[in-house]
C-alpha cells in the first residue's frame, strides 16, 4: 500500500500541473508500483542530457487556458520553461498532424481490385468492410486475400478486416423495370413470391402482414419513398403512396416505429459467420441487434470455434433503444445505423441517439463507428455538400472513433476522393479541438483499477509535454486504454502479435507496429525508437513517452506499472 500512495502522490502533481516539486530529470521511470520503489523524480532523458522542469501551472483545473481562451500546443511551448532550451513542449509536424479518427470503408465493385485497395489504404482506410448483403464468398475471399497481402508488407501500416451480416431485411422482390409510384396510387405488397406487376410486388419475409397494421407508415429504401397501410388480408398488404419515387428491385422496407419480429442472426447470417471465422476477420458487425442474448449467443459460438473476434453491434432498430446499456456492455464496440435507425425512429431523434450512443461507448471504454450517409452526395458527384462535411465533423467532435464510407467506395464513382475527403475533414476538425492537458476524470472506475490509473497519468504527462505514447503489449489492453482517454498525440502500439495489430487499428489515435520483443527491454526499446525514426515517425531529439503497464508484464516477472519519459537518441 506505501508503495502505491506514494505513486499517487506524484500522479496528482503531474495531473494538476504542478511539476516544479520535481527537481531532476534522467532515464529512469516517473511511476513504479514495484514495492522497492521509492524515487520521486520526473525523468526524461539519459545521462548528462537530464534536466530540470522550472516551472508549470494551470488557471483552470484540467485545461490549459489563457485570457483567450484555451491554449493551443503552440501556446504550450511557452508554458514549459526548459533550463537548456529544449523544445520539449513544442509541436511537431509528425507527431501532432496525423489524423486520429479512423476511416472504414465498404469494398464493393468500385474498389474490389488490388490497385483500388492499394489506394484507398492510401488516402486513409484503416478498415476494410465486407457488406454480406451483397456479393458472395468468392467475391469477400478475394478482398480478404487483397487485405492480407497489404498487411503482409508493412510493419507500420495495417487494414482490419470487417465482416458486417445482412441480418433479417425485409426486402421487395424483383421487378424487370422500375415501377413509378405516384402520391395518391394504392400499392400492393404481397407474401406470394415472384409477384412483379405495375400495382403489387413480392416481400421476402412471411410474416409481413401480421407485423404491419392499418396506419402503419411503409418506409422503401430509408424513406425515399412511403406508404400508408390502407389494409390487409391474409397475403396482400395494400397500402396508398404518400411520397412517390421509383421502386425497383430488392428495395429495403421498414415499418415507422417497429422491427420485424425475425431473429438478429439469420441462417445467411451463420453461414457468413462460419466464413468469417475461417478467414480470422477481425471484427463482426451484427445487424439489428435488439438485446443482449443475440450477443452472448454469438459470443458463445465464437469461444467454441476458439476464433478470436471481436463483436460490434448496430444499433438500428427501434427496439434496441430500451436496452442499449446491455448490449453495448455486452459487446466489444457498436456502430450507429443511422439508415435505419432514421427510417424506424422519427428522424428527429437520430443526432440525439448518435450522441447518446457516443457518449455510452466512450463510457465503457468500447469504440464507437458513426455509419451510414456521411458522403451520400459523392457517390455520383466529385464534391460533397457541405451539410456532409458538418456530419463528418461533428461525428469527430463528440468523440467517435471511427467513421463509414458504404456506397460511396462499394459502387460510388469517386471512392479515393470520397476517403480523402473524410480523411482531410476528420484531420481539420481534430486540429480545431481545444487541448486539455487532462483527460476526463472517472474516479470510479480507476480507483480500484491499476491499468487505467496509469492510463490517466500517462495522458496527462503526454498532453502536458506534448509528447507522442509509446506502448507495448501483448492483449492490446493499454492502447485500448490510452485511446480512451484521447491523449492530444499520436499512440504507437508495438505488439508482437499479428492480431492485436490489425484489431487496434479501429481505435483512435492508436498507431499499432508489429514488431517482435526480445528479452532485453532496452534493446527493444531502442530498435523501437530506430523503426520509429526510420519511417519518420519521429524525428531525434524529439521527446516520447513511454509506457509499460499490465498484470501480466513484458519484461518482469511481478505486475509492474512505469511511464518514463525519454529523448529519442540513436
Amino acid at each position: 500500500m506505501a508503495a502505491i500512495t506514494t505513486i499517487l502522490t506524484d500522479a496528482s502533481a503531474v495531473a494538476t500541473g504542478d511539476l516544479s516539486s520535481f527537481r531532476t530529470i534522467s532515464d529512469h521511470s516517473l511511476f513504479d508500483s514495484v514495492t522497492n520503489w521509492t524515487k520521486r523524480r520526473l525523468f526524461t532523458s539519459k545521462g548528462d542530457s537530464s534536466f530540470p522542469i522550472r516551472s508549470m501551472h494551470n488557471t483552470q483545473t484540467g485545461v490549459a487556458s489563457s485570457t483567450n481562451g484555451h491554449f493551443n500546443a503552440d501556446k504550450l511551448k511557452s508554458t514549459v520553461e526548459l533550463l537548456n532550451g529544449g523544445a520539449l513542449g513544442q509541436v511537431k509536424m509528425n507527431s501532432s498532424h496525423r489524423r486520429k479518427t479512423k476511416i472504414v470503408c465498404t469494398i464493393g465493385p468500385s474498389t474490389s481490385s488490388r490497385e483500388m485497395i492499394w489506394k484507398l489504404a492510401e488516402a486513409g482506410m484503416n478498415v476494410a468492410r465486407l457488406n454480406m448483403s451483397h456479393g458472395d464468398h468468392a467475391s469477400h475471399q478475394k478482398t480478404i486475400d487483397l487485405v492480407k497481402e497489404y498487411n503482409a508488407q508493412f510493419e507500420d501500416k495495417v487494414i482490419a478486416i470487417m465482416l458486417d451480416t445482412k441480418g433479417p431485411e425485409v426486402r421487395s422482390g424483383d421487378v424487370p423495370r422500375p415501377i413509378q409510384l405516384k402520391e395518391g396510387q394504392e400499392f400492393k405488397f404481397t407474401i406470394r413470391r415472384g409477384v412483379s406487376t405495375e400495382d403489387t410486388v413480392s416481400v421476402n419475409y412471411d410474416d409481413f402482414v401480421n407485423d404491419v397494421e392499418v396506419g402503419d407508415i411503409l418506409l422503401v429504401d430509408g424513406g425515399m419513398m412511403s406508404l400508408a397501410v390502407k389494409s390487409k388480408t391474409k397475403e396482400l398488404v395494400t397500402c396508398v403512396v404518400v411520397d412517390g419515387g421509383e421502386l425497383k428491385s430488392r428495395r429495403h422496407l421498414n415499418v415507422r416505429g417497429k422491427s420485424a419480429t425475425l431473429p438478429s442472426i439469420t441462417d445467411k447470417d451463420w453461414e457468413d459467420i462460419k466464413f468469417g471465422v475461417d478467414n480470422q476477420v477481425d471484427f463482426y458487425a451484427v445487424s439489428f441487434v435488439k438485446d443482449a442474448k443475440v450477443v452472448h449467443e454469438l459470443k458463445d459460438y465464437l469461444k467454441g470455434c476458439n476464433a478470436d473476434i471481436h463483436v460490434i453491434v448496430k444499433i438500428e432498430s427501434a427496439d434496441s433503444i430500451p436496452n442499449l446499456h446491455s448490449i453495448i456492455s455486452a459487446s466489444d464496440g457498436a456502430m450507429v445505423a443511422r439508415g435505419d435507425l432514421g427510417a424506424e425512429l422519427p428522424i428527429e431523434e437520430v443526432p440525439l441517439l448518435q450522441e447518446d450512443i457516443i457518449r455510452r461507448c466512450r463510457d465503457m471504454h468500447k469504440p464507437v463507428i458513426v455509419a451510414t450517409n456521411m458522403l451520400e452526395s459523392m457517390i455520383n458527384h466529385p464534391t460533397p455538400t457541405r451539410a456532409e462535411v458538418s456530419d463528418i465533423a461533428i461525428a469527430v467532435r463528440e468523440g467517435a472513433d471511427a467513421i463509414m464510407l458504404s456506397g460511396e467506395t462499394a459502387h460510388g464513382k469517386y471512392p479515393i476522393k470520397a476517403a480523402k475527403v473524410m480523411h482531410t475533414v476528420a484531420l481539420r476538425t481534430e486540429s480545431s479541438l481545444p487541448l486539455n492537458v487532462m483527460p476526463p476524470v472517472r474516479f470510479n472506475a480507476y480507483k480500484s483499477h491499476m491499468g487505467e490509473m496509469f492510463a490517466f497519468h500517462s495522458t496527462t504527462m503526454a498532453n502536458t509535454l506534448n509528447t507522442p505514447i509509446v506502448v507495448f503489449t501483448r492483449t492490446g489492453s493499454m492502447a485500448i486504454l490510452l485511446s480512451h482517454y484521447r491523449p492530444s498525440s499520436s499512440i504507437f502500439a508495438f505488439t508482437n502479435k499479428e492480431r492485436i495489430k490489425q484489431r487496434l487499428a479501429l481505435y483512435q489515435g492508436v498507431i499499432p507496429i508489429y514488431m517482435q520483443f526480445s528479452d532485453d527491454a532496452e534493446e527493444t526499446f531502442s530498435r523501437a525508437l530506430k523503426l520509429l525514426t526510420g519511417k519518420n515517425l519521429v524525428e531525434e531529439g524529439e521527446f516520447i513517452t513511454l509506457v509499460q503497464s499490465g498484470a501480466q508484464p513484458i519484461w518482469r516477472r511481478e505486475s509492474t506499472h512505469h511511464i518514463q519519459v525519454r529523448k529519442v537518441e540513436l
